[in-house]
C-alpha cells in the first residue's frame, strides 16, 4: 500500500475512535479521499477510452484483476449503496439520477458477480464521461455526509430491515449477497473504514498497476 495513504488512512482510523480527535480524523479522511481523487481524475487526463478497458492481470489474483473502468464503476457504486440507502435512508444517486442509462451500464449492481472477459466486456459498454459525472456526485454526496457526520453516530449499527431494504433494491447480485450482510453487521464507523477509505486505496492502487502495465507495453 502506498506509505503515505497507509499513514492517513492509520491516523483517519486512531482518530475517528475518540470524540475529542473525531473532526479532526474527518478532516484527514476527507484529504485523503482528495488524493485519491486525483488518481482517478488523473486517468481520464492520461488514458484513451481504450485502456479504460485493458485487463493484462486477467488470471492474476487481486484487484489488479480488473479494468480501470470496472473498478472506478464498483468503488463509486458500493459507495452510493452504502452512504445512501444504509445511511442516509435515502434514493441513490445512481437510481434517481438515471445513470444506469446515461452511463449505459447493462447492471445496476456492484458488478462483484463479473468475472475475467465479462469486465472487460461490461467496462467496453461504459459512457465514460457519464462515469466520471456519476463520480463525482457520489463524492460530492459523501464528502456532505462526512462533514454532517458527529461522534455519536457513528456508533449508530444497521438493522434487519436495512438488510431487507438492500434485497428489495436488487442492487447486489445474488453472487456477491454476503456484501449485504457484511455491510449491515457494522455500525457507520465501520462503514467509513470501509468502503469509504481503504476500499478506495485498495482499487485505486490496483488501477495504477494496470495503468503502468499497459504503459509499459
Amino acid at each position: 500500500m502506498n506509505t503515505e495513504w497507509s499513514d492517513l488512512n492509520k491516523k483517519m482510523n486512531i482518530n475517528i475512535k475518540k470524540k475529542s480527535t473525531f473532526y479532526e480524523g474527518i478532516d484527514i479522511l476527507l484529504e485523503l479521499r482528495k488524493e485519491l481523487m486525483e488518481q482517478i481524475i488523473g486517468f481520464k487526463e492520461l488514458l484513451n477510452r481504450e485502456d479504460f478497458n485493458e485487463i493484462p492481470f486477467i488470471n492474476a489474483k487481486g484487484y489488479h484483476n480488473k479494468t480501470i473502468a470496472y473498478s472506478l464503476y464498483h468503488i463509486f457504486r458500493i459507495e452510493d449503496i452504502v452512504s445512501n440507502s444504509l445511511i442516509k435512508k435515502r434514493d441513490q444517486i445512481f437510481l434517481k439520477d438515471n445513470y444506469c442509462e446515461r452511463m449505459k451500464s447493462p447492471i445496476i449492481s456492484t458488478g462483484n458477480e463479473l468475472i475475467k472477459q465479462e469486465i472487460a466486456i461490461f467496462s467496453s459498454k461504459l459512457n465514460l464521461d457519464e462515469l466520471y459525472k456519476y463520480i463525482n456526485d457520489v463524492d460530492v454526496s459523501t464528502t456532505q455526509l462526512l462533514k454532517e457526520l458527529s461522534y455519536d453516530n457513528i456508533k449508530i449499527k444497521m438493522t434487519e430491515q436495512d438488510k431487507e431494504l438492500l434485497k428489495s433494491l436488487d442492487v447486489v447480485s445474488n453472487d456477491a449477497i454476503w456484501l449485504i450482510d457484511y455491510w449491515c453487521d457494522k455500525n457507520i464507523q465501520g462503514l467509513i473504514q470501509m468502503p469509504f477509505s481503504r476500499h478506495w486505496i485498495m482499487h485505486i492502487e490496483a488501477s495504477l498497476r494496470i495503468k503502468n502495465k499497459i504503459y509499459k507495453s
